[in-house]
């Protein structure tokens, strides 16, 4: 992806449709409308999943929770996207194995009838069928479960991927179709004529520069962020978007030792938590906690890392600590808020809308990255009606995505982290036969080495030490400390690349340096 020739076509071209936001939403809308053949085009204010979509669980999966609120449709829709999102990006996702330990005996037909309800909602995408386990094969399974009490357990599959990563892949699949996408172009402002929104006023956030950008239609996916850019439409529209905090902990792989994934079902607030593995840490999480306003750089409070902490020990023989954790991570859900009820946040909608304004300003609220394919193909539906476009059908449920290989394929090493860069990896080896120094690591903590860097810049219009370091690496997830000391040698690769200065490269250090701070528990 080239930013330059990108914002040259932005100013330039006439488009179909534009979508305001680069997250999962956004980034599967645009995926979606270029793969139709419209002219296409996206803009994101910061960088591509920089909120909501770089701060999951980092599963797909249709949402074992739900089936004991009986919402058995919005399971079955996740679970088919689940099937489809594994067989399209195999690069990106894989199957992961959950166990749920045991230590009553009604758990047993409990939770085993739950999950083969699950299966069968699954059908001929299930990944595998779930299982009853003995004592003996769940402490196998999950070696750091609390053997005190344990019966057994019950296993089932899920998805698991690297949602920053998929991002990429979604903003190059795009990309690779024809759209127009850039990052760090914030939009100011619609315009109309007739009534009609059909343009967005933008500035480059790099250099301040303003235009306009010409469209037939615009959706707004834009997740947590939406009421803003409706109040652009209409300044009296009513709030649509409730966030709600989900917050993960990064400890040692020593805490989920194997590839198997623990989940508890009933926390001491009545939710889900997962304890599992994922590249070469442990993840642990997640919380739910209803918030005043939409934060681009939510922090944990310390309420949530102790919530965590302490219904994670009663289910690990080696109980966890503050000092054990390598990084902490806060993301808000874009929850659709309807009606103005007022409660807790499970019982605001975890599903999609799509609202279209009196001027014609398509939004898409809700849902969840599992689901974006099929919420990207509902806004478009909308879209093209208030557009008045060429009705077109949607080929997403069969298009692979960028990068995508065979799940044979000896590359898609499921211990190697760079497995998520598929067919690119020949791109990778080959920067690292270029300069033999990018064949090193970025740090000895950390997986990446700096030909991932080089490659950032060059192909993933990477533009600042946070975007490597957050999203197209993972390695502030991983280890925020570690990434803070990995710093400088990114700015240093970065700099020749985007002609940086030593004044420009020392301040992206530093601005790193405090946000990943915020990153750790001290």
């Amino acid at each position: 992806m080239d930013r330059r020739q990108a914002l040259d076509r932005l100013e330039q071209d006439a488009f179909e449709v534009l979508v305001i936001g680069g997250g999962a939403t956004g980034l599967g809308v645009a995926v979606d409308a270029a793969a139709r053949g419209y002219r296409t085009a996206l803009v994101e204010a910061h960088d591509f999943a920089k909120a909501t979509s770089s701060r999951s669980t980092k599963l797909v999966h249709g949402g074992v929770r739900y089936l004991e609120q009986l919402d058995f449709g919005l399971v079955t829709e996740a679970l088919r996207e689940r099937g489809i999102l594994y067989r399209n990006a195999p690069h990106l996702v894989g199957d992961l194995e959950f166990v749920v330990p045991r230590y009553k005996w009604w758990e047993g037909p409990f939770y085993g009838i739950g999950l083969k309800l699950y299966d069968a909602l699954a059908g001929r995408l299930n990944l595998a069928p779930s299982r009853q386990l003995d004592r003996e094969a769940t402490m196998r399974a999950i070696p750091n479960v609390e053997p005190e009490g344990l019966l057994g357990g019950i296993s089932y599959h899920d998805g698991q991927f690297d949602d920053a990563r998929m991002a990429i892949a979604l903003a190059r699949t795009a990309s690779d179709l024809g759209a127009a996408v850039a990052n760090r172009v914030e939009v100011v402002g619609l315009e109309k004529r007739s009534g009609h929104v059909q343009a967005a006023r933008v500035r480059d956030v790099e250099t301040g520069r303003e235009f306009a950008i010409r469209a037939e239609v615009v959706l707004n996916a834009t997740g947590i962020f939406a009421d803003s850019v409706r109040r652009m439409d209409d300044p009296e529209a009513k709030p649509q978007v409730e966030p709600a905090q989900g917050v993960h902990l990064v400890l040692d792989a020593s805490f989920a030792p194997g590839r198997t994934a623990i989940m508890v079902p009933h926390t001491d607030d009545g939710r889900v938590l997962f304890v599992i593995p994922w590249h070469g840490r442990t993840l642990v999480g997640t919380t739910d906690t209803p918030m005043p306003r939409a934060d681009l750089e939510p922090r944990a409070l310390p309420d949530e890392v102790e919530f965590i902490l302490r219904n994670a020990n009663r289910y690990l023989a080696r109980d966890p600590s503050t000092s054990d954790v390598k990084s902490v991570f806060a993301g808000q859900r874009p929850l659709v808020h309807r009606g103005g009820a007022d409660g807790p946040t499970k019982s605001l909608s975890r599903s999609h809308e799509v609202v279209v304004s009196a001027s014609g300003l398509v939004t898409i609220v809700g849902g969840k990255w599992t689901t974006y394919r099929k919420m990207a193909e509902d806004a478009m539906s909308h879209a093209i009606v208030v557009g008045g476009l060429e009705s077109r059908p949607c080929v997403t449920e069969t298009l692979r995505l960028h990068g995508a290989l065979d799940r044979d394929d000896p590359r898609l090493d499921r211990d190697d982290h760079r497995r998520t860069y598929g067919e690119d990896l020949a791109l990778i080896d080959a920067l690292g036969r270029e300069d033999a120094t990018w064949a090193d690591p970025l740090h000895p903590a950390l997986p990446s080495i700096g030909a991932e860097v080089v490659h950032a810049v060059r192909e993933e219009m990477a533009r600042s030490v946070e975007d490597v370091l957050a999203r197209r690496t993972r390695s502030l997830l991983l280890d925020a400390r570690a990434s803070i000391e990995a710093a400088p040698r990114v700015a240093e690769l970065l700099a020749p690349e985007l002609g940086w200065d030593d004044a420009r490269r020392a301040r992206e250090v530093a601005d790193y340096t405090t946000l990943a701070r915020g990153y750790l528990l001290e």
